[in-house]
């Protein structure tokens, strides 16, 4: 099976290398990895040649011009530019620990949707992080929880690590709380719904939107939570003018059974 990891970034570099160093780390490296570029500038580029020059694996960014908050897009975009079997999206500001592709791996079934969670660092911590070059994709269960006791983190649980079993299917119909930060799916099953619907215009909702079609096509919901957590960056809130008109398009995509995306990753096949 081969893996892709698909991680959209904009202008945030420093956060940027902080994520990539964790990919570098990681212990299985049969994996490509594709940047999602959504507009950034040259710094983000001399950031990911540099990657590419240490990298075991393929690296390959994928980059469009800066017209305004476009992720569906330019994920869209890099699902193209791709034909491994198997998509793990992530973000940019999420650092994976040093087994979150390989336990994605272990997870990942036919008929299935993965979805994982995320740990968040406030924004003091971050800044330390990102200022020292702080390798957290190494740190160990006693650096978290000492994180923890500082408050510096809002929780320790999901670095519990459980084996597969039947609890990570007990909710094979929900989509409340899957976030494209840490999902993975089949790329055959992307591609059966047209990836991500560009018809949603700035920030939130093509995640719920993503994961709500796969279930309206059959594909299922299971949980990647004690297994593949991320490390979520700090960041100030993104523009939000456009959440009323996505939350009307999601609102009506539930109402009906619509698979596919009115304006999708066909577009760039």
């Amino acid at each position: 099976m081969r893996i892709a990891v698909i991680v959209t970034t904009y202008n945030r570099p420093d956060a940027l290398a902080a994520v990539l160093a964790g990919y570098l780390a990681q212990r299985d490296a049969e994996f490509e990895l594709l940047v999602a570029d959504d507009g950034s500038t040259d710094e983000t580029r001399r950031v990911v040649d540099e990657f590419k020059a240490r990298a075991k694996f393929a690296v390959t960014h994928v980059w469009h011009a800066d017209q305004g908050f476009r992720a569906a897009a330019i994920r869209n975009r890099a699902l193209a530019a791709t034909r491994a079997d198997y998509i793990v999206f992530s973000d940019g500001d999420c650092v994976p620990g040093p087994y979150f592709v390989a336990r994605h791996q272990k997870l990942a079934e036919r008929g299935w949707f993965v979805a994982g969670n995320r740990v968040l660092l406030n924004a003091a911590f971050t800044n330390r992080v990102l200022r020292g070059q702080l390798p957290i994709h190494e740190w160990s269960l006693h650096n978290w929880l000492a994180a923890w006791m500082k408050r510096d983190i809002n929780r320790w649980l999901p670095l519990l690590a459980l084996p597969d079993g039947a609890f990570r299917k007990s909710a094979p119909q929900r989509w409340e709380g899957v976030k494209t930060c840490n999902l993975a799916a089949w790329r055959d099953d992307l591609l059966r719904v047209n990836g991500l619907d560009e018809t949603y215009s700035g920030w939130g909702l093509e995640d719920s939107d993503l994961v709500i079609r796969l279930l309206h096509a059959g594909v299922q919901h299971k949980s990647a939570r004690f297994a593949a957590p991320v490390f979520h960056l700090w960041h100030s809130d993104n523009d939000r003018s456009r959440l009323a008109e996505n939350q009307r398009l999601l609102d009506a995509l539930m109402q009906s059974k619509r698979s596919v995306a009115a304006l999708g990753v066909n577009r760039y096949s």
